[in-house]
């Protein structure tokens, strides 16, 4: 290989490795904050002598599987009728509208104050609906909450009296997973998303920094909303949108990982992927608005580099892609440096590897005894996971940096957690994902690395074997999972 083309790759591979391991390094301190923090949660300054108006706002869209589950626990919310008006924001077009008519009429002979609001065109999506509802509502807070989820009679009274303190103006409950052991992809996604709500949250909010709404779940103080700037949908993510402005005029977060609200993890990988790409794409468009201004603001420069790590994370779907692609074009460079083994090879395996595999099994033994032991086999199948995904997500990372727009689509929610209910579910159909362009990506990569693997084996490179093993099995799961489980319920239930 020329001298000038072995510098290029070179090049490109210190980069890549650089990138990948800052993002590992990033772990390494949300660990030692969540470390540090653990034992301190937040208490409220004090309790209010009147208990205030709330506004419980339930945004739905053509959720018919899930939605009874849902009005049923906020009838037995454990705060007074009185105190409370209950908003049913129904963008449906389907039997939801009807059953959500009769629901609120029940609510209504229950005593409770209900308005139900039904919108004949989905403009601006979920925070277009959020954002019409303003008008009349009549709480000093509001409360949120999405159709699969399933708030305890206790969470108003465990979350409210945190707004004593003036400055906070958002209260945040931690996700648990109701469907945890429905698949093996519902066991992956809960320990990758057991990360951020377990460790990255409790972190970044005990350290002071800038945190994110997760959509649902939580509580905000009405006059934030509104000093904020209101809800927007010129991103995907209005939740971390919304936060990010409301920290910036120095309103407070609060996360309480004490407090827990069950819900529903997508069960097949169609649905999986379009959550993702929704939630990477909203990130990136977020990170793209607000950075600067993250940069520009009089925050302390540790929540300034935070926050870029916190904006720009999945960028680290864009350099784990490219550095799995020249996998093969950089086993043409000099492999017997010590340099390049001590300064980039190293690092890389600890940071990118041995690192992430400690923070989720941190996640998983902060949550229940012995859970890190449990989640200990998973762990090639969760980075596999992670590795299969890319595609996906590199296309939303691309169509967020292009400017690309598209609509804001809702993960199907089903209501199972266990396969012996799936037979009951036949309307389920309906609420399918489609299926993605980046399936074709996956299956090519799938390709690439089983003829990598077939190179490794038949020059006997023993130590690429596992790597190429893990890189194939990874776009074969996450394809064959689009291939094969196009939300066949029934599919699932064998």
């Amino acid at each position: 290989m020329p001298r000038w083309e072995t510098l290029l790759w070179l090049a490109s591979y210190v980069i890549l490795c650089l990138g990948l391991s800052a993002f590992g390094a990033h772990k390494l301190k949300v660990l030692y904050g969540y470390w540090r923090f653990r034992k301190k949660p937040p208490l409220p300054q004090g309790a209010f002598a009147q208990l205030p108006f709330i506004t419980v706002q339930l945004p739905l869209y053509n959720e018919a599987d899930v939605v009874d589950p849902l009005i049923d626990h906020i009838r037995v919310l454990n705060y007074p009728r009185e105190r409370l008006q209950i908003q049913i924001l129904d963008d449906s077009t389907d039997e939801t509208t009807a059953l959500m008519e009769s629901q609120a009429a029940q609510l209504r002979q229950d005593g409770f104050d209900v308005e139900l609001r039904h919108r004949q065109s989905r403009q601006g999506y979920k925070a277009g609906a959020l954002d019409e509802a303003m008008a009349t509502v009549k709480g000093e807070f509001i409360a949120i909450f999405d159709a699969d989820f399933r708030p305890t009679p206790d969470f108003l009274l465990r979350t409210v009296h945190h707004f004593t303190d003036p400055q906070v103006g958002i209260v945040q409950a931690r996700w648990i997973h109701r469907n945890r052991d429905f698949s093996l992809l519902t066991r992956l996604q809960a320990i990758l998303l057991d990360g951020h709500l377990m460790l990255e949250q409790t972190s970044r909010s005990r350290w002071g920094e800038f945190c994110n709404f997760n959509g649902t779940a939580g509580l905000w103080r009405r006059t934030t909303i509104d000093d904020a700037g209101g809800w927007r949908a010129d991103t995907l993510t209005e939740d971390m949108d919304l936060t990010y402005r409301a920290q910036f005029r120095g309103w407070k977060f609060v996360y309480l990982n004490d407090v827990l609200v069950p819900a529903e993890l997508p069960p097949d990988m169609d649905a999986y992927k379009s959550q993702q790409h929704r939630w990477v794409k909203g990130s990136i468009q977020v990170c793209l608005q607000m950075l600067g201004q993250v940069w520009r603001s009089s925050a302390p420069l540790h929540t300034k580099l935070e926050a870029t790590a916190h904006l720009g994370a999945n960028f680290a779907n864009l350099l784990t892609l490219v550095s799995l692609v020249l996998v093969f074009p950089w086993d043409f460079l000099p492999q017997n440096s010590w340099q390049k083994a001590v300064f980039l090879d190293l690092p890389l395996f600890f940071f990118a590897t041995i690192t992430v595999i400690a923070f989720y099994l941190t996640a998983q033994g902060a949550q229940r005894p012995l859970g890190w032991l449990k989640a200990m086999p998973l762990i090639p199948l969760y980075m596999a996971l992670g590795i299969g995904m890319t595609v996906n997500n590199t296309r939303a990372v691309i169509e967020a940096l292009l400017g690309h727009q598209s609509e804001f689509v809702r993960t199907p929610k089903y209501g199972v957690t266990r396969k012996a209910e799936v037979a009951t579910k036949t309307q389920s159909f309906r609420y399918k994902a489609g299926k993605s362009v980046a399936l074709w990506g996956e299956i090519l990569l799938a390709g690439y690395f089983g003829w990598l693997l077939w190179l490794a084996l038949e020059s006997g490179d023993w130590g690429a074997v596992p790597y190429r093993a893990l890189f194939m099995f990874g776009f074969l799961y996450v394809a064959s999972g689009s291939l094969f489980q196009r939300f066949s319920m029934a599919g699932l239930a064998r």
